[in-house]
């Protein structure tokens, strides 16, 4: 079961991002505390009223460039009509109905799913007439809101989650299958992975009819472990448009990631790491998810003895923070180590999994707090007491002090990187929660 999706539209500068990021209340390029890298958030996860789900800003996929921008907006539109449970379709109450806003209601119009309208920039109890202008549009209800001030987002959100099924427990799957999603960008030899694995006769698979309808999944036995391989299938349409084809791969990704406990991260080697790249790797790690990375191509690279140490020490300095993640250089062409992707993944699945007994935790952090304790804050001095692992898959780890809320940043990594050090979790997330003792 994927998490439910809701795609925001709408032409430029009518407040999509605003609004977005009213609603999964964050500002908008979030600086990845963990890396220091910016991220503009083009997705977020959200809940309302018991009901979680996964928004996407379309604005962050418009190309600036005047002649194939409106070609653009319309594909957007099309792939969120496509992809998404619930489209939000913004538009600006000062400027009124425009040609552009007639030609997205006329694409919206067709599709089956919910459309919510929302008439945004309404600031105050006067300017509500002005939505009535939008009911011409033919998407039904204008709601009035306000994504700047806040105004009447709660009615309009009680809206675009009223359909939505509830989130509670997701239904424990199969617990002896690991489910490995194959994620990247375009052309990076995702296809040619998965076929070049399931291609070997030591392979038992078994087809598993569409899960989801969008992207194939792949069921086979491999050293006594089943997978699932679940492939981001290839686009639907052809585009041109560079915007359209990112935006696309963005939310299959997405989909993917969100139904695996293990994701590969396909770069191609010719390439390197791109921003894209590391893009899909801070929503992985966003999600809790496993992760590796696979550098594929490997085969095209000139190589003496160095090659890969020096290619994979260039990726770990731009990989900052996710330096936990394990590294493989494949190629799905020759087959070279595609096996070996199936056993890092094995490792970090188990690893996601690992529980650490509080008495072993507290042997190695007792000394820790005491010999480099966190730093004082305006005078007062922060003890944390104990620490203990209150879950796995994925791994949390609750450290009880006297002012939790004092701790820095920085000392909540140098905690983890002790966590890593001593009991490993490699290529997984780890979340750690500071709590009042």
């Amino acid at each position: 079961m994927g998490r439910n999706i809701v795609a925001i539209v709408g032409r430029p500068n009518v407040g999509k991002s605003t609004l977005f990021n009213r609603i999964i209340g964050e500002r908008d390029a979030i600086v990845d505390p963990q890396s220091g890298v910016t991220r503009d958030r083009h997705y977020g996860t959200a809940e309302w009223n018991g009901k979680r789900f996964t928004i996407i800003d379309t604005g962050g996929y418009v190309p600036d460039s005047d002649d194939i921008f409106e070609t653009a907006i319309r594909e957007q539109v099309q792939i969120a009509i496509d992809e998404a449970d619930v489209i939000i379709f913004v538009v600006d109450a000062v400027s009124g109905v425009t040609p552009l806003d007639i030609e997205i209601a006329k694409i919206l119009r067709q599709t089956k799913k919910k459309v919510v309208l929302a008439v945004n920039k309404i600031d105050n109890e006067k300017m509500e007439l002005y939505s009535t202008q939008f009911y011409e549009l033919g998407i039904g209800e204008p709601f009035p809101i306000s994504a700047l001030h806040g105004r009447k987002i709660g009615d309009f959100l009680d809206e675009v989650v009223k359909d939505l099924p509830e989130t509670g427990g997701e239904a424990e799957e199969d617990k002896n299958q690991i489910k490995v999603a194959i994620v990247g960008q375009p052309n990076v030899g995702k296809s040619s992975f998965v076929n070049a694995v399931i291609g070997e006769n030591r392979i038992i698979v078994t087809d598993i009819p569409g899960t989801t309808r969008d992207s194939i999944d792949t069921k086979f036995v491999y050293n006594g472990t089943e997978f699932v391989l679940i492939d981001t299938a290839g686009l639907r349409k052809r585009s041109k448009i560079k915007e359209s084809i990112e935006f696309y791969s963005a939310i299959r990704a997405l989909k993917a990631i969100e139904r695996c406990d293990v994701a590969v991260v396909m770069l191609d080697a010719t390439c390197g790491l791109e921003r894209q790249d590391l893009r899909i790797i801070g929503e992985t790690a966003d999600l809790k998810k496993g992760i590796v990375i696979a550098v594929n191509k490997w085969d095209l690279i000139e190589k003496d003895s160095n090659t890969a140490l020096e290619y994979e020490h260039a990726l770990r300095e731009r990989l900052k923070v996710f330096d936990y993640v394990p590294i493989l250089f494949i190629s799905a062409k020759t087959k070279q180590r595609i096996f070996k992707v199936l056993d890092i993944a094995k490792v970090v699945y188990d690893e996601r999994n690992k529980r650490v007994k509080t008495s072993e935790l507290n042997k190695v952090f007792f000394p820790i707090f005491k010999e480099t304790p966190p730093p004082a804050v305006s005078g007062k001095e922060i003890k944390i007491k104990y620490v203990t692992q209150v879950k796995t898959s994925p791994p949390v780890f609750a450290f009880f002090a006297n002012f939790p809320d004092d701790i820095p940043e920085h000392y909540r990594r140098f905690l983890e990187n002790k966590i890593r050090e001593n009991f490993g979790f490699v290529g997984v997330p780890l979340t750690l929660v500071f709590k009042k003792k």
